[in-house]
């Protein structure tokens, strides 16, 4: 298989993980579009919302609310957006849950690395 996420699973593909377990992987979005935006991907492949089952989309969102927790602590965000896109937008044909935070005062875009480095000190 063909697919970015699964290779950021298996390791072959370098990802700033700020944390997995045996159902799913979080890291830093390389592209973000603001300062600790994340991804929360299942390790198991599944094309989107329609294919994945219930156990692991929960979990997922359990993920989310944790992270929220802490993008709240330590990069002082004032509000979070969960994206999840399926069909035609979806860019990468693996469930994927972008969790973008929101910032009421315009942030200094950070690198990639900075954030990271937020996140797990």
């Amino acid at each position: 298989m063909d697919c970015v996420f699964c290779k950021i699973v298996e390791g072959t593909i370098p990802s700033y993980t700020v944390y997995e377990d045996e159902i799913a992987k979080i890291f830093l979005d390389i592209n973000p579009d603001t300062n600790g935006h994340l991804l929360i991907i299942p390790k198991k492949h599944f094309q989107d919302l329609s294919t994945i089952d219930n156990s692991t989309l929960t979990h997922i969102m359990d993920l989310a609310k944790k992270c929220y927790q802490i993008l709240e602590e330590k990069l002082n965000c004032d509000g979070l957006t969960l994206v999840q896109n399926n069909g035609i937008i979806q860019d990468v044909k693996h469930y994927h849950l972008h969790l973008k935070p929101f910032y009421k005062e315009e942030q200094q875009k950070l690198s990639v690395e900075e954030v990271y480095n937020k996140l797990t000190k």
